[in-house]
């Protein structure tokens, strides 16, 4: 139980005035961590013996001095860890010699700064700056619970228990009044952030393990067949509302989400190997490009916005008056359901594919969905309700 520290120099690394930077070296139970003092001296004039320089090295007091206080830190740190009682490593001696808090002393919202830190350096890189908004923003809950529940700006990792994250939860319900899929965000982003601590080793173990999330089951709104037909063959008296229904029916035919829709231009439309046009377009939502054969309602769509003058396939127009003419839209079609653009995308996955018995996994790449799952939990019930239908009309069949 008892730390040995020596001081060494590194004639390798000397610098253009010839001098060695003296490193220190710290062995507590079998282990070691190694540090630079920033001191550089005459390897000529060291004493590995006695530890410190010798004469005629400049400023040899001052640098023994220095070195004696290092030293007399080291020491102090490791009796303050010694008097604390608890175990503790080589490393724990360092950051407690570095005036650093000491890994089971550290704070929940401590890392969470740290690890928003992390990512905040991946902006540009891996992610976006909303996703590091949306960080912040979860980092402003859990500190708001932890001082409802704790009366306190932040307790220390190692407290972590499992009703912790049930405590989180039931405060982000009934205090904040998150809705179900914005509070299960606000939790995996938390759960991100314990993963990291486990790897940090700021906790052993994971509260987490056997905490399993709500599913969120929203119901997929859509179009059906007649209510789709009804629009597009609805003709409007002003110019805004026939623009804007005609481009809501190209994403009832091609599946765009709305940032897709405003910047589709006449570059992203090829001609493909079965001489139809295909667009070829960006999801930002997914970083990732996919292609869309164009059918040919959508196709006349476009041809009807053809202008030489401009590089874009229809219309400019922005999201908020977008979805606030399709409320009239929907009020003079007699269409009692909440349009948005959204539901364009989902008419094309439902009555557009699904409904005509298009595979779940052209779906899933038609939408530019990541991975099938995803398309899968929000469309799976869709497909159900078309076996069903499938089902019933061989029913009548041998019936009759």
């Amino acid at each position: 139980m008892k730390i040995k520290i020596l001081y060494t120099i590194n004639k390798s690394k000397t610098n253009s005035r010839r001098l060695c930077p003296v490193r220190c070296r710290i062995t507590y139970l079998k282990r070691r961590k190694e540090f630079s003092t920033g001191i550089f001296v005459n390897p000529k004039n060291w004493n590995s013996k006695q530890q410190l320089v010798e004469p005629p090295e400049p400023d040899e007091q001052y640098i023994n001095t220095q070195l004696s206080l290092i030293r007399q830190k080291l020491n102090q740190a490791f009796l303050f860890l010694q008097v604390k009682g608890s175990p503790f490593t080589v490393y724990d001696i360092y950051t407690q010699y570095l005036g650093e808090t000491p890994k089971d002393e550290i704070g929940v919202m401590e890392v969470y700064r740290l690890h928003s830190d992390r990512i905040k350096k991946l902006i540009g890189i891996e992610i976006k700056n909303v996703t590091y908004q949306k960080y912040i923003e979860s980092g402003t809950h859990l500190q708001d619970f932890i001082k409802h529940n704790f009366k306190s700006n932040d307790i220390h990792f190692k407290k972590l228990k499992s009703n912790f994250i049930d405590q989180y939860e039931y405060f982000l319900k009934v205090e904040k009044k998150l809705a179900l899929s914005t509070l299960n965000k606000a939790i995996q982003r938390f759960r991100k952030v314990v993963k990291y601590a486990v790897a940090e080793d700021y906790i052993q173990k994971n509260p987490f393990l056997m905490y399993k999330p709500k599913t969120v089951k929203k119901e997929v709104v859509f179009l059906t067949k007649e209510e789709l037909s009804t629009i597009e063959n609805h003709h409007f008296e002003l110019d805004r509302l026939e623009r804007v229904k005609d481009m809501f029916v190209f994403c009832c035919y091609t599946g765009l989400g709305f940032k897709e829709m405003v910047g589709l231009k006449k570059e992203n439309i090829y001609k493909e190997f079965d001489d139809r046009l295909w667009i070829h377009i960006y999801r930002n939502k997914t970083e990732r490009t996919y292609k869309i054969p164009l059918l040919s309602k959508a196709e006349n769509i476009m041809k009807k916005y053809d202008n030489e003058n401009s590089e874009f396939v229809l219309p400019r127009i922005h999201n908020q008056p977008f979805n606030a003419y399709l409320k009239e839209i929907a009020a003079l079609c007699a269409i009692k359901k909440h349009l948005t653009h959204h539901i364009a995308r989902k008419t094309f996955a439902t009555t557009v594919l699904l409904y005509n018995d298009v595979p779940m996994e052209i779906v899933s790449k038609l939408l530019g969905h990541s991975k099938i799952q995803t398309t899968q939990s929000h469309y799976g019930h869709i497909l159900d309700e078309n076996v069903s239908e499938q089902m019933r009309k061989i029913e009548d069949r041998i019936k009759s």
